[in-house]
C-alpha cells in the first residue's frame, strides 16, 4: 500500500483528497498540511509513497518545494492551472489533477501511480536479490553494477561486458552461461549464443535484431522465442 501526504492550503480539497484517497484500497492515508514547510517537517518523520500536491500555496510552491527535493517520493500535481503542466512533466510528477477533478480522474492518477509504485518494488527487491559483483580485469577486481550493463558479448573463454557509463567494454575470463547466472532472469534475456542482452536497455527491434542504441545484436532462432516475449508479454 502507498502511504500519502496531501499538500494544499485549501482546506477543502485537503478534505475531499483525504475522504478520496480512503476510498482506494491500495492507498494509506498518513497525514495532510497546508504549505511545503510543513511538510518538509512530516517528510523527515514519516516514510511516504506518493504525495498530492497543490502548486500555488503561500511562502513556496509546490513546484519550488519538489524541486528542493533531493529524493521525492512520487507525486500528483493538483492545481486549477493548466500552464504549470509542462514544467510539472519536467519533474517526472505522476499525473497532473486539474481542479475541479471527478473521482474517475482521481482514481486514474492514483493507478498510474500504483503501477510505478510496484515496478520500483519489484526492481528493489531484485536488487536486494541481486548484489553488484566485482569480475577480474588484469589482476585488478572491477566492480560490475547491473543496472549499468547494456550487453554481454561472448568470446570463447572470455566475455566483453558493455556498460553504459564506459565507452570501453570490460574483458574477463568468464562464460557467458556463468555470467548469465550472475543476472536476474526477468531483466536479462539471450538473443544469441554469443549475446546477453538487458531488457531494459533495448531501443528498437529488427527483423533479426535488437537493437540497443546503435549497436545491433543478432537475434538467432533459438531464442527468438523468449525476444518476442519480451516484445509482446501477453502473447
Amino acid at each position: 500500500m502507498m502511504r500519502c501526504l496531501v499538500i494544499d492550503d485549501e482546506q477543502l480539497v485537503r478534505d475531499l483528497l483525504e475522504d478520496n484517497i480512503r476510498q482506494l484500497s491500495f492507498l494509506t492515508f498518513v497525514k495532510s498540511c497546508k504549505n511545503a514547510l510543513e511538510a518538509w517537517d512530516i517528510l523527515q518523520k514519516e516514510s511516504i509513497d506518493l504525495i498530492f500536491l497543490d502548486v500555488q500555496m503561500p511562502r513556496m510552491s509546490g513546484l519550488q518545494f519538489l524541486s528542493s527535493l533531493s529524493n521525492p517520493p512520487l507525486v500528483i500535481l493538483v492545481t486549477a492551472y493548466r500552464e504549470y503542466a509542462l514544467e510539472a512533466f519536467d519533474l517526472q510528477v505522476v499525473d497532473y489533477l486539474l481542479k475541479p477533478f471527478s473521482l474517475e480522474r482521481f482514481m486514474k492518477a492514483c493507478s498510474k501511480a500504483n503501477e510505478l509504485f510496484q515496478l520500483k518494488q519489484q526492481q528493489s527487491s531484485t536488487e536486494a536479490a541481486y548484489p553488484d559483483f566485482f569480475v577480474n580485469v588484469e589482476y585488478t577486481l572491477v566492480k560490475i553494477s547491473i543496472t549499468d550493463i547494456l550487453y554481454i558479448e561472448g568470446l570463447k573463454d572470455y566475455i566483453k561486458i558493455y556498460l553504459a557509463t564506459q565507452d570501453r567494454p570490460v574483458l574477463t575470463r568468464m562464460s557467458i552461461k556463468a555470467m548469465e547466472a550472475k543476472l536476474p532472469p526477468n531483466n536479462f534475456i539471450r538473443t544469441h549464443k554469443s549475446f546477453l542482452i538487458s531488457a531494459q536497455k533495448v531501443t528498437a527491434v529488427k527483423r533479426d535484431f535488437i537493437c540497443i542504441g546503435e549497436k545491433e545484436i543478432p537475434v538467432s532462432p533459438l531464442y527468438k522465442e523468449q525476444v518476442m516475449h519480451l516484445i509482446h508479454p501477453s502473447s
